[in-house]
């Protein structure tokens, strides 16, 4: 596959042109071409960003009418962060969290700590973000929608895809305003109960792990101790659990789906404090499940709408994070006039990927760990077997590991020459060549001059012996 071919211009759509003074209608209905993707999560809203900084044509619909406003996916993996970093988020997503509390048994008047689920290791040279970081789910898709906003784009809310159809040559769709568009590519980001899915008639293969419903929800409760994850084990019912959100008055519950519709009394009963508000609740049942196919022609799916993990051990928001950040580029690529083939290796590289961090979760779960770190930072995840990746190995660094990150002779960062849209070719001592993708992946390592990788020009940087 030639992968270093030059790109072409990609016409921007008008709806990623905040400038236009346009009627709103009647940008929305210019879109022929480009990229649809249909969910505006943590998923949909990290595709988006990737493509508009690309300056690829894309509309981002969500169904919802409003953005989302619970904590359901509260835990940023490191591997995420550096994500952030590169897509231009990493200080305000900093500020928004703060490192897992311990977590506190309760039984009657007495209580133990039991350790917490994140870690609190300084940051090193190669690892800028070694702790799983707290993050409210509300709060983390505000910063990438603010992100979006900044490069041009936006969420059209209360726009759902009713149905589509797909050949080779593009996707029309049909949208819940009236709308029939047509767009080069279909991305369903659209979550575990996904439209695009069903209409490609993929199923979630998979497993229920727990037939009993869990209740998840944020409240305000006054007097409740916030340095502490709080947890009542023996509460009838079922165990009861308050976490404190950062940067809020509120405390993440999680308790059985029967507590649903007396939530006060219950937590009043196990705290002893009164609830000042329920902001928000949803049931979910603990399941782990995923497709067997990323890919039908020019529609794709990615994050929850393939995969569905349960919350033990913070991956699946973090692994659609990364399905969205593979397929960025790829998909810039491809609409410049790379080969279509390249979307094949999105399927190839993220569905063993899923597999495996399913399996990490449903052990978690069934376990009751608090063992995460490396097991669940996703750091040491890599595209080895991929057909992007070739060439021989330097130190410990394969072909289709995650580059770490280094600090240079100047002063200067590794990952600081890696941000943006391009690929990087990081010069060792020994005059090593390894070609790191605009994904942070090593593609190659060798001796070779690279100039261009998917479409654009590399930058070079002399890492001297900051790598050993």
């Amino acid at each position: 596959m030639d992968i270093q071919r030059p790109e072409k211009t990609v016409q921007p759509m008008a709806v990623v042109d905040a400038s236009s003074e346009a009627p709103l209608a009647s940008r929305e209905s210019s879109m022929d071409g480009g990229v649809l993707v249909a969910g505006a999560g943590p998923t949909g809203l990290t595709l988006a960003i990737d493509l508009a900084r690309r300056k690829i044509p894309f509309r981002l619909i969500e169904a919802a009418p409003q953005p989302f406003a619970g904590s359901r996916g509260k835990g940023l993996q490191p591997r995420t962060l550096e994500i952030f970093e590169d897509l231009g988020v990493i200080e305000a997503v900093v500020a928004a969290g703060a490192n897992y509390p311990r977590m506190k048994l309760h039984a009657g008047p007495l209580w133990w700590h039991v350790g917490s689920l994140g870690s609190s290791k300084p940051a090193t040279d190669d690892m800028p973000y070694p702790n799983l970081w707290m993050v409210p789910q509300f709060r983390t898709e505000e910063i990438l929608r603010e992100r979006l906003e900044a490069l041009g784009g936006r969420v059209e809310f209360g726009c759902a895809l009713v149905d589509f159809t797909h050949d080779d040559g593009g996707v029309r769709a049909q949208l819940s305003n009236g709308e029939m568009v047509r767009a080069d590519y279909l991305i369903g980001c659209d979550g575990a109960r996904s439209v695009v899915r069903k209409r490609l008639g993929l199923q979630l293969v998979g497993e229920t792990l727990a037939e009993k419903l869990t209740l998840v929800g944020d409240v305000r409760v006054e007097g409740l101790d916030r340095r502490d994850w709080h947890v009542w084990p023996f509460v009838k019912g079922g165990a009861v659990g308050l976490c404190p959100l950062p940067g809020t008055e509120l405390f993440q519950l999680m308790a059985p789906a029967s507590v649903e519709g007396r939530i006060e009394q219950v937590v009043q009963e196990a705290t002893g404090c009164r609830v000042a508000q329920v902001a928000w609740s949803s049931t979910y049942r603990a399941q782990v499940r995923m497709v067997e196919r990323y890919r039908v022609g020019r529609v794709l799916l990615a994050g929850d709408a393939a995969h569905v993990h349960p919350p033990a051990g913070g991956q699946g928001l973090n692994t659609g994070e990364q399905d969205a950040y593979n397929l960025g580029w790829k998909l810039a690529y491809v609409l410049r006039g790379g080969p279509q083939e390249l979307l094949d290796t999105y399927e190839a590289e993220r569905l063993p990927v899923a597999a495996a961090v399913l399996g990490l979760s449903k052990r978690l779960l069934q376990t009751q760990s608090l063992k995460r770190g490396d097991l669940t930072n996703q750091l040491g995840l890599h595209y080895r077997a991929s057909s992007l990746s070739n060439g021989s190995t330097w130190g410990r660094l394969h072909a289709g590991d995650r580059m770490p990150d280094a600090r240079l002779e100047d002063g200067s960062r590794l990952f600081d020459h890696m941000r943006g849209a391009h690929a990087t070719v990081a010069v060792m001592a020994d005059g090593t060549k390894i070609l790191i993708r605009p994904d942070g992946y090593i593609a190659s390592i060798g001796t070779a001059e690279v100039t261009e990788y998917a479409g654009l020009g590399t930058e070079t940087v002399y890492t001297g012996t900051a790598l050993k």
